[in-house]
């Protein structure tokens, strides 16, 4: 709990605020309590959300107290950040099933001896209406406003329901419950964050600072790793599938996930970067993050089964480091095989698609394609290749 932990706290982070403040917490020598909540709002967890989770496992190495707070009351009014448009409400039931879930799954980086899990429930749900009305009338609806999603769909005539404006609000008491030292949370989360600060100051007590989070880009390399987009790796993907799909991602965001989700230190990663800038082939890397991710979440024999498996589909059938890559658009219901092969330039015409599957001319990440009516969802990346020696690295994008 010194300074010199402060490279490791500020790794991959986009801002920690005000650093000087949280300097002079450090130097003082106390445990901290950290705190980062999660809304249970789907019944898993992807490797975008594990961002924060594995932030929270170094400060716990480095001493601090964690806090795994599970939103089951904020679920209930659900997260307005990024939407232009009302988030549905999901039902206690609902809310409750997906936090079990949620408890499970982030002991798999988390400590469990080590960590409180927290519910917001236990403060909010004991509010009375006065309770509520007084949190509510410590901000104004311009102050609201100055959230982005919130001027634009105010600015575009896209409703706000009044609800949505507690969201903050709940979010910010919860550090005041908690008395937070520091709270973590993604990018998009930073007035959520900050307001946990002001109303911290109201109670009296000491604000928190904050420490912000990229948001992980998912297999597209493009837009931030969602369910919604298809673009994500989930922590109970099968090994073999989280090995395929962390292989696939690029040679530049490889190095993204390995800064914000390994656990390997600073001074390897440079280390593997050098090794890579003097030629040493990225795929070696990437195999070293993909048995790194199995292993968290599968253990140690699935880490080598998942890379014996890969190598076993791709043995004999080598892939050059520099085939083509394309990025096509899938529609909802996804793209047909034939399709991917015509847009991707593998053949001229879905005709001589259809043909080449019926051949077992097409593989799609090694395998033999036999399924004609083969449909590919957005969000996936896949080496397909026709005969020996033709091949194309598809990205598959929402419409």
């Amino acid at each position: 709990m010194s300074l010199d932990d402060l490279a490791e706290i500020r790794r991959g982070c986009a801002e920690l605020l005000p650093e000087e403040e949280f300097a002079a917490r450090l130097r003082e020598g106390k445990p901290l309590r950290v705190k980062a909540g999660f809304d249970p709002t789907a019944p898993d967890l992807h490797l975008g959300h594990t961002v924060l989770l594995t932030k929270l496992r170094t400060l716990q190495q480095l001493g601090h107290h964690v806090i795994f707070l599970i939103g089951d009351f904020t679920g209930l009014i659900g997260d307005p950040t990024g939407r232009n448009d009302t988030r549905p409400a999901l039902s206690a039931e609902q809310v409750a099933a997906n936090a079990d879930t949620y408890r499970a799954q982030v002991f798999k980086i988390l400590d469990a001896d080590l960590t409180e899990v927290a519910f917001n429930s236990t403060w909010m749900g004991a509010m009375s209406s006065a309770d509520m009305i007084r949190l509510a009338a410590s901000h104004t609806v311009a102050r609201m406003l100055e959230r982005e999603d919130f001027a634009t769909r105010y600015k575009s005539g896209l409703p706000i329901a009044i609800h949505e404006f507690l969201y903050p609000l709940v979010q910010g008491y919860d550090s005041v419950a908690l008395r937070a030292d520091l709270e973590l949370g993604g990018t998009d989360q930073r007035f959520n964050l900050l307001m946990g600060r002001e109303l911290q100051k109201h109670a009296g007590q000491r604000p928190q600072a904050i420490l912000t989070m990229p948001l992980l880009e998912g297999l597209d390399g493009v837009q931030k790793m969602s369910k919604s987009k298809g673009n994500y790796i989930a922590i109970t993907d099968a090994p073999r599938d989280m090995f395929g799909k962390l292989m696939s991602v690029s040679d530049t965001l490889m190095w993204r996930y390995l800064e914000l989700l390994s656990f390997e230190p600073l001074d390897t990663l440079a280390r593997w970067r050098r090794e890579v800038d003097e030629g040493r082939n990225p795929r070696d890397i990437k195999v070293l993050l993909g048995q790194e991710m199995v292993r968290r979440y599968h253990g140690e024999a699935a880490a080598q089964w998942a890379l014996e498996d890969f190598e076993a589909r791709f043995r004999g059938n080598a892939i050059p480091d520099d085939i083509a890559e394309v990025t096509l658009v899938a529609p909802a219901e996804g793209l047909p095989i034939a399709q991917l092969l015509r847009q991707s330039g593998l053949t001229a015409s879905t005709s001589e698609a259809l043909r080449m599957i019926q051949a077992g001319g097409i593989r799609l990440d090694g395998a033999k394609v036999e399924d004609k009516g083969l449909l590919l969802q957005a969000g996936v990346t896949c080496v397909v290749q026709k005969g020996k020696k033709d091949y194309r690295r598809v990205t598959l994008t929402a419409a």
